[in-house]
């Protein structure tokens, strides 16, 4: 197993980001960080060895009632798939979002969309995940989420944090208890019901003792999704996830 970090879009960031890490998480997409103008030398010498992992636009829709609009979304999800693929990401995180979540019969578009990205995915070699964010008002609700996921045969990356959000570490402990065989990969940080969110691990409410019962022999990725440079905060994070999930860091 092994536990990285997100950097967002930023590559000096990423660079001065804490070497114990075994992978980085890097936001790509336009007008940020297009992966096809992604200077090659200055990414492997902020990697520093560790592996890439990729997390696609964060706020580019999955479906919309539009064919030629979900088709254009495909593309372009290929296109940065590709380029991804070729920088040697081994992961894409995408966010299970919908024009209309709370639309029954929608859902079939959202799965095929679904499976279209994750095809593309496997294409450029690179493992799509889906990712939890049903707190969010266009994102599909964690039940949907799993049902899509297990339908298209999609991974899943879950949030804890977002899952929090949504439902309580109730709704954290459903999801495990159904869907955990479909997790791949984890994005770990901490929350507070009053809406702070993306805290260090153990300083908000989210149950991490669920995690140590529900995924107990986890083989996946995690990536802890703290928001802060503070290196004692981020791998103070990391020690403690690896505790609950019985590995060393």
């Amino acid at each position: 197993m092994d536990i990285g970090l997100t950097v967002g879009d930023d590559l000096d960031r990423l660079a001065a980001s804490p070497s114990r890490f075994d992978f980085c998480e890097l936001g790509v997409g336009e007008p940020t960080l297009v992966p096809g103008e992604i200077d090659r030398g200055r990414l492997t010498d902020a990697l520093n060895g560790r592996d890439l992992l990729v997390h696609l636009p964060y706020s580019q829709r999955l479906a919309t009632y539009v064919p030629e609009v979900n088709d254009a979304i495909v593309g372009y999800q290929r296109r940065l798939l590709e380029a991804a693929g070729d920088l040697g990401a081994e992961k894409a995180v995408l966010h299970a979002t919908s024009a209309d979540r709370d639309d029954t019969e929608f859902r079939e578009v959202a799965a095929d969309q679904l499976r279209r990205v994750t095809d593309a995915g496997r294409e450029a070699g690179v493992e799509v995940v889906v990712e939890n964010v049903g707190h969010q008002h266009a994102g599909l609700q964690l039940s949907v989420l799993g049902d899509l996921a297990r339908e298209t045969d999609t991974p899943i990356c879950f949030d804890l944090g977002h899952a929090y959000m949504e439902g309580d570490n109730k709704a954290i402990k459903r999801f495990l208890r159904s869907h955990g065989d479909r997790i791949s990969h984890l994005h770990c940080h901490d929350v507070r019901r009053r809406g702070d969110t993306h805290l260090p691990v153990g300083a908000g409410e989210v149950d991490y003792g669920l995690v140590e019962s529900e995924l107990s022999g986890f083989d996946g990725t995690v990536a802890l999704e703290v928001f802060t440079d503070d290196e004692t905060l981020l791998l103070d994070s990391a020690e403690r996830v690896a505790k609950r999930l019985g590995v060393d860091f």
